[in-house]
């Protein structure tokens, strides 16, 4: 699977998204910022248009940072921008050599170990806050710049402009700067997704709009999902989703018309049908059953039961699972 794709950024000025979606384009990277809070000048209008016609897109954020506090700091600005948005791809890490040339300017030498921490300190806080993380490289910085902490850990949006990737393993491949696309005034950055990343995101509810979040409600007793309603949502695909029934949704809601719920409605997320809370886990590269077992402190044997695996040596990454 191949989905087409571009990145952009207030460097491609004012974008006719309609004749970018009339052209076949299936997804878009915006810039969402940079550095220290700094708001890329047209993603609150590129991303009001592509949720507007309905064209999935994900942010990077082009990073200044040198120590783990900025980079951390950089991934909240960053969900802080997007936070209003349906984002259906990656937040991604861009840390290039403009990065690496800030840094020196500060008295900071960048070096393999220090520019891996702050990709895994600003992936780490993007996935806390609830959303997919995914890192930019090129080829000259994955040889030289980012060391074995990264392989497999996050996914990876790989750049390099040629007839093939000549990589195994990444989410994206930015193969050219020189694209064509109608409705862009010069070039842009042309992208190609593996693999359906957005319908990944979605199972394992993460890019929630406005962060669902999950509470413990007063006097303890497990957790409550706190669920806010997006467009096309129905209470019927909602209970599906997290393993309990719509009759269940209203009761503890006190909706009286299931057929009426609205955009941006918070809905409370009783616990799944057994009476159990309903736990998911969206495997990664790398990961093991036996790994995931111990993290969430359960048995290989009642992952395998749960999710009907035969052979746990056979999962995938990309492939949701229920963890209890």
């Amino acid at each position: 699977m191949s989905i087409q794709g571009i990145d952009v950024s207030f460097y491609q000025g004012i974008i006719d998204w309609a004749a970018v979606k009339a052209s076949g384009i299936q997804f878009a990277i915006l810039r969402a910022g940079y550095g220290l809070g700094n708001v890329d000048e047209q993603f609150n209008r590129n991303a009001r248009e592509c949720n507007r016609l309905g064209i999935p897109f994900g942010v990077y954020w082009f990073s200044y940072a040198y120590t783990e506090a900025g980079a951390r700091q950089e991934a909240d600005y960053c969900i802080q921008v997007i936070k209003d948005f349906e984002v259906q791809y990656p937040v991604a890490f861009d840390y290039e050599s403009a990065s690496v040339d800030y840094a020196a300017s500060h008295g900071v030498n960048v070096t393999p170990e220090l520019a891996s921490r702050l990709v895994n300190v600003f992936c780490r806080r993007v996935e806390e806050l609830g959303y997919f993380a995914m890192y930019y490289s090129n080829l000259n910085f994955l040889n030289q710049m980012f060391d074995a902490s990264l392989q497999g850990k996050y996914a990876l949006w790989f750049a390099r402009y040629a007839q093939e990737p000549g990589l195994n393993g990444q989410a994206m491949w930015q193969y050219s700067s020189t694209g064509s696309v109608p409705g862009i005034n010069g070039n842009v950055d042309m992208d190609i997704a593996y693999y359906d990343i957005a319908n990944v995101i979605s199972k394992a509810g993460l890019n929630r709009l406005k962060g669902e979040v999950v509470t413990p409600p007063p006097g303890g007793g497990g957790s409550v999902l706190i669920y806010t309603v997006r467009r096309g949502d129905t209470l019927g695909g909602i209970a599906a989703r997290y393993g309990t029934t719509y009759q269940a949704i209203a009761a503890y809601n006190g909706i009286t018309n299931p057929n009426r719920i609205y955009i941006g409605q918070q809905l409370k997320i009783p616990a799944g049908g057994s009476g159990g809370e309903v736990r998911t886990y969206t495997i990664r590269p790398g990961d093991t059953l036996s790994g995931i077992a111990q993290r969430f402190g359960t048995t290989v044997q009642e992952l395998q039961r749960l999710n009907q695996i035969q052979n746990p040596n056979r999962i995938y990454a990309g492939q949701v699972i229920r963890i209890g």
